[in-house]
């Protein structure tokens, strides 16, 4: 077999950018203009939003900006303990998903911590931040499927476990009976269990796909964790929340910092909530566009993790002359941004994070693909 037509990009692993949407760096990296055209692939948010009504909607509320928020949000609150059926004591709002991560690892300072990696790395760095020694327990490549009765023997001596469902970057889903299996052990053995559910709006309806939170009523050591800004596709406004037992959202709240999430905010929280026809217009488009992004991956010759949100994990198959790197850098050259996976923890670089866009835009990344990959066998 020959060599791969482009060798790996010299880059080392730290310098790379530790989120997705951060297309400066790496233009002026591969030496290529600031205006060079791209498709971002590789921040995961939905493609459909913000709501069309948002921007009008914003632009009345700016009066308010002249006050201080209510210190205690109750309205957002509401909102949300209505959308879920829990009491608003149930409910933290806090200012994107990020901060209720670092709050929840807060509530566990200098304890003994597990992350299901391959994960997104806020989670380490909030219990490194907070002093949490950290265990690894990995989901095996190529698939990243759960095995329950591996991961539950891997709770020895931990106190706080934390889990993305369905997680990023694999897209893959944890069922329903296997978190509530997880559930009972580690509430037999002391373990609180933080599970970040920032993309369970882009799974599905069935009730195996839902949401967590009906499990609170039986489980005081469940924490659930946030971000409105994926599926509205409102990064820049910084809106989540954290869902759990009364006594442990007062006890986050005695951590987070006054008036920590913003007017515009807090007070958006309610109408995204009410908008059914958005929500039901994402679910149709993700019911038809990732099953058929899904296949032409697939059709590519590429190994693609079978996905339960609105990205895809992929890599070059074994097949294909090409490494992960140089493809991540020809598609650059082609206009197409996605997601290293140099700080996901046992990624270690070797796939990509491709997230959905709208139609046209994805065809534009399977042909580029394909013309790259083509290109490859020359």
């Amino acid at each position: 077999m020959s060599q791969p037509m482009w060798p790996s990009s010299p880059w080392p692993s730290s310098p790379w950018p530790s989120h997705g949407g951060q297309a400066e760096a790496l233009l002026a990296h591969f030496g290529l203009p600031a205006d060079h055209r791209l498709d971002d692939f590789s921040a995961n948010l939905n493609p459909l939003g913000p709501p069309a009504w948002v921007s009008d909607w914003l632009t009345k509320q700016l009066t308010g900006l002249e006050r201080y928020p209510a210190p205690d949000y109750a309205a957002a609150r509401q909102a949300i303990a209505a959308h879920h059926q829990l009491q608003p004591e149930q409910v933290l709002l806090t200012n994107g998903g990020a901060e209720a991560i670092f709050l929840a690892a807060a509530l566990h300072a200098g304890k003994r911590a597990a992350i299901i990696t391959p994960s997104f790395g806020e989670y380490a760095r909030a219990c490194r931040a907070h002093r949490l020694s950290i265990t690894e327990i990995a989901l095996p490549a190529p698939h990243f499927t759960l095995d329950i009765d591996s991961l539950l023997a891997g709770l020895n001596g931990i106190e706080v476990l934390f889990l993305c469902r369905p997680n990023n970057p694999t897209a893959t889903l944890i069922d329903m009976s296997a978190m509530e299996t997880l559930l009972d052990h580690s509430a037999a053995i002391g373990c609180h269990v933080v599970v970040d559910e920032a993309f369970i709006d882009m799974v599905g309806e069935a009730p195996q796909q839902a949401s967590m939170a009906p499990l609170l009523a039986r489980y005081s050591h469940l924490t659930l964790l946030h971000s409105m800004t994926k599926f509205y596709t409102l990064p820049g406004l910084r809106l989540g929340y954290m869902l759990a037992e009364a006594a442990t959202i007062k006890a986050a709240e005695t951590c987070q910092p006054a008036w920590s999430v913003n007017h515009l905010a807090a007070e958006l929280v309610a109408p995204l909530l009410t908008d059914d026809a958005f929500a039901r217009r994402t679910q149709r488009w993700l019911a038809s566009e990732r099953p058929r992004v899904a296949q032409a991956l697939t059709e590519l010759g590429l190994d693609v993790v079978p996905s339960q949100a609105c990205f895809f994990l992929i890599r070059p198959s074994a097949a294909q002359e090409i490494t992960t790197d140089a493809l991540f850098e020809q598609l650059l050259r082609q206009g197409i941004l996605v997601r290293h996976s140099h700080n996901f923890a046992g990624l270690n670089g070797e796939w990509l994070r491709v997230a959905l866009r709208d139609e046209p835009a994805n065809r534009r990344l399977v042909n580029v693909l394909k013309k790259v990959l083509h290109d490859c066998l020359r």
